[in-house]
Order: C-alpha cells, then sequence, then structure tokens
C-alpha cells in the first residue's frame, strides 16, 4: 500500500507496563507547572475538544505525515520537535526525529521531546493512543479533515496554536482561491463515474465520507461509491463491475502506469478499462489532506475531463 498517510500507532501493553513509571517522572520532572490563570489561545479541534494554551506552541509533534506538511504550510515548520514515519515533505520534514512507523509510537522517545503540543490523527492514530497521551499530561489536538474545506481551516487553526496566523491565513486564502478555481472549470459538466483504487490487494476505494470524492465532485465527477458511508471501504469486483465507472484513478507511482493497466485488462467489461481511461495519479498529492491537493486535483481533473471528451 502507498504509504501516504496510511493509519498506525500499535504499542504492546508490555512494554508500556514496563517504563511507564520512568517515562512518567522524566515527562513531569521537565514541564513547567500548570497555571490556574486564564488561557491566551483556545481553539477547538475536530473532536470538539477545546484546546487551550497559554503562549503559542514552540514545541510540536505530528503524528501524521499530512498534519506535519500542514504544520509546514501554516509557517510553524520550525518547531516541529518530532514526527510519525513517512513525514517527507518538504525536504525539511526528513531531518525530524520520527517516532513511530506502522507497527508502533515510541512514547518514550515523543515525552523526552517535552512537547506543548502533539497534533494526532483521529483515522490513524486512534482513540486508545490518544487517550494514552491525554494520560500523560499532553495537550493534544485531534484532526480529521473530510472535506476539501476542512484543510484551510485546519491551517488557520494551527496559524493560532503556533502564533504564525498571518502566514497560515494567508496559506489557506490561496489554498481556497486554486480550489474555487478548479471547480468554477470544471463543475456543471456532464457526471462521469469515478473509481479510485487506494489498493487493489483486496480491492480498497473511498466513500462519500473521503475528501478524495469531494475531488471527484470538483472535477465534474461522481464517485462510484459515494453512497457507501465508510472511508475506504473494501469491495469486490462485482460491485465494481455493477457500478461500471468511465474513469478508474489509481494511486500509485507513475512508473506503475503500463502494471496497473495490464492488472485492470482482465476487468474488459469495465468502461474505464474498455475506452482506455486507466489513469495513475500521485498518492502523495491526493491521498493527503494538504495544500498539495490543488496539485492532485489539477491532475485529476485533467483526467477526467480527458474521458468525457473521449481522448485518451
Amino acid at each position: 500500500m502507498a504509504t501516504a498517510d496510511i493509519p498506525w500507532w500499535r504499542l504492546g501493553m508490555n512494554r508500556w507496563r514496563g517504563w511507564r513509571a520512568f517515562v512518567l517522572l522524566s515527562y513531569f520532572s521537565m514541564s513547567l507547572p500548570a497555571t490556574a490563570n486564564g488561557t491566551d489561545i483556545q481553539v477547538r479541534d475536530d473532536a470538539g475538544q477545546l484546546i487551550e494554551l497559554e503562549q503559542p506552541a514552540r514545541r510540536i509533534v505530528a503524528l501524521a505525515p499530512f498534519l506535519t506538511e500542514l504544520v509546514f504550510a501554516a509557517g510553524a515548520g520550525d518547531s516541529l520537535v518530532g514526527v510519525s514515519a513517512f513525514s517527507d515533505y518538504p525536504d525539511e520534514a526528513r531531518a525530524i526525529p520520527q517516532l513511530g512507523d506502522a507497527y508502533g509510537l515510541d512514547l518514550e522517545r515523543l515525552l523526552s521531546l517535552r512537547p506543548d503540543l502533539v497534533l494526532a490523527w483521529s483515522s490513524g492514530t486512534g482513540a486508545a493512543q490518544i487517550g494514552k497521551l491525554r494520560d500523560l499530561g499532553l495537550t493534544v489536538y485531534v484532526s480529521e479533515p473530510r472535506r476539501l474545506g476542512d484543510i484551510g481551516s485546519t491551517l488557520e487553526r494551527f496559524g493560532a496554536l503556533s502564533g504564525r496566523q498571518h502566514t497560515a491565513r494567508a496559506a489557506a486564502t490561496e489554498f481556497g482561491a486554486a480550489i474555487d478555481a478548479l471547480r468554477a472549470r470544471y463543475s456543471g459538466q456532464a457526471p462521469i463515474r469515478v473509481f479510485y483504487e487506494l489498493w487493489h490487494q483486496p480491492w480498497i476505494t473511498v466513500g462519500g465520507p473521503h475528501f478524495i470524492s469531494d475531488v471527484i465532485a470538483l472535477c465534474g465527477g461522481r464517485n462510484a461509491f459515494a453512497d457507501v458511508n465508510e472511508l475506504a471501504p473494501v469491495v469486490d469486483a462485482e460491485a465494481v463491475l455493477a457500478r461500471d465507472p468511465q474513469v478508474v484513478l489509481v494511486g500509485a507511482e507513475s512508473a506503475s502506469d503500463e502494471s496497473v493497466r495490464r492488472r485492470w485488462q482482465r476487468w474488459a467489461l469495465v468502461s474505464a478499462v474498455r475506452e482506455g481511461h486507466v489513469y495513475v495519479v500521485p498518492p502523495e498529492l491526493l491521498q493527503r489532506q494538504t495544500t498539495r491537493v490543488v496539485a492532485g486535483a489539477t491532475q485529476a481533473c485533467e483526467l477526467i475531463a480527458r474521458a468525457r471528451q473521449g481522448t485518451r
């Protein structure tokens, strides 16, 4: 599977019990005492939790690659002290300590970084892990952008939390304007059925709640599985054949173009295969909820328009 923002963090309980007392003592001995005074910054996260800071966050940990990107886009990249595995954009993110991969989160190392704000992804970090982080006294902002518009609002909230309001607001405005321009260019055209392939063993696509459904609609398309109320449903060949997509977009590296098309040839009854409208799109541009979605959406819209016009 593409490494872009796959859900992760599993931590063995035996390891947790073994050093829990040590990390608790270490963390609280290094932390400043809490005060009962009013806070200067108040932001509500996507879980409805009110996040309160007495001053802008200066030591931030981001527990998903898209969160790392958004912190940089908001102008606060220099405040990141820890990130998740696969945080590879922008280039500066590669030099920041990585705290976990698909199999676990190094809580001991995370605590040693003394973060004043942890950004977690609800679908990736998981409720149990978020609960552990809060039990350790960490301030955790839970992010779950589901719509394209959520990207801009997340940027602005990150700007408020990090004291980079001006930069974040400018980035959000630029992003919104670019999305509006794509919508004005491509929406209102005859709808075309689109299947987005996240993975093929088994087939995993995007349901109605996924922001990629917004991208498809932006391009004047209709997600073939928009009626499924799951982020990333597993579907079988029978369901794909029944919905007969006119375009297939596959999140894969561009070098996979020919192998992807060959793999799809066995499904010649699908309109997209029969007409030659199976395309590869960069997963890092469409599967991360970041400002780079503009570039990914531009590519997707051009490919969908090509299919609508009957050209390959």
